[in-house]
């Protein structure tokens, strides 16, 4: 880019700066000048309006395109090549079965876990630093954990040393390396630990937040039933938290349906490893089949919308109760 250019891109840049800044101070001389009521008005407006362009340029309007060039071929003609292609190939089908496989496990895991550990750890003398030990991998972008976690699965070929902490143990025993990344559907299945590492934490702070707002009168009228330590547990640590459990077992599967950056990160989809969102970025991005991009990303859509939907209605359910 030459100079020429820069100070060009530069003056755009200012000039779209001074009408956005003239737009606004326009806006606000209005307000100031129109009558309570309507100013009122106009101040609803003001602070509405910039947030709903921004929803629709970079929502609506991509939602909507989207929609449009999964049913579209490269000719713009009606087609549902797309579609057969998802659910007939069997990159695609295995695509889909990996998905699956991680909404299956990861929510479930990471609550039962987070859920075990909220409970065990419950007014506890270092309660506060066995959650800050759990936790942590929450501050890690998903990008920083699959990078942490590849080095954890790395392989070195022939007699160099193991850096992989985990080959580093089998050869530790007597055992040979292992290819755990390419290795199939192991890979898989190492892939979604990072996930479970990554939202048991979030699973374990909702939880026990929620574990602690169970009035103690519930549990002490338990305990002067005769009721032992796990039928508490079931009887009314379990319903006492039934909304907080919908709400964290819905997050983590909205999460998991969406999950990217630790397949993109370990192993680009390769390996029979990919899930829709890796494969609606390489379709769209690599191998620039929008249409075929276009179509995982309203099947994703489809499978997250349920989901929510639910989420809604439970916590509208509960409302309604209080």
């Amino acid at each position: 880019m030459t100079t020429a250019d820069l100070l060009g891109k530069l003056l755009q840049v200012v000039m779209g700066l001074a009408v956005f800044a003239a737009v606004v101070g326009l806006l606000i001389f209005f307000i100031d000048k129109a009558p309570k009521k309507g100013r009122d008005y106009w101040q609803l407006v003001g602070f509405l309006a910039p947030a709903m362009i921004f929803v629709i340029v970079g929502l609506v309007y991509p939602a909507i395109r989207t929609s449009i060039l999964a049913f579209q071929d490269s000719s713009g003609a009606f087609t549902w090549d797309h579609f057969i292609w998802t659910f007939t190939q069997p990159t695609a089908i295995r695509t889909l079965i990996n998905t699956i496989i991680w909404v299956a496990l990861v929510p479930t895991i990471a609550t039962a876990v987070g859920l075990a550990y909220a409970v065990f750890i419950d007014k506890s003398r270092g309660e506060r630093y066995y959650k800050a030990i759990l936790f942590m991998p929450m501050a890690i972008s998903f990008v920083g954990a699959g990078i942490i976690w590849k080095f954890v699965y790395e392989y070195r070929s022939g007699d160099r040393e193991q850096i992989g902490l985990l080959n580093a143990v089998v050869t530790a025993f007597g055992g040979d390396p292992v290819q755990w990344l390419q290795t199939d559907p192991i890979n898989t299945i190492l892939l979604i630990v990072v996930m479970i590492w990554i939202q048991t934490g979030f699973a374990m702070v909702v939880l026990s937040a929620a574990i602690k707002g169970i009035p103690t009168e519930q549990i002490e009228a338990a305990q002067l039933d005769g009721t032992n330590g796990w039928q508490r547990f079931t009887n009314v640590t379990i319903p006492g938290i039934r909304g907080s459990l919908v709400v964290v077992l819905t997050t983590i599967s909205i999460a998991t349906l969406k999950v990217f950056d630790i397949v993109r990160t370990m192993t680009a989809g390769n390996f029979n490893t990919s899930v829709i969102a890796n494969e609606m970025y390489t379709q769209a991005f690599r191998a620039s089949e929008v249409g075929r991009g276009s179509a995982l990303a309203l099947i994703l859509f489809v499978l997250v919308l349920p989901i929510i939907v639910y989420n809604v209605n439970v916590l509208r359910k509960q409302r309604e109760i209080r």
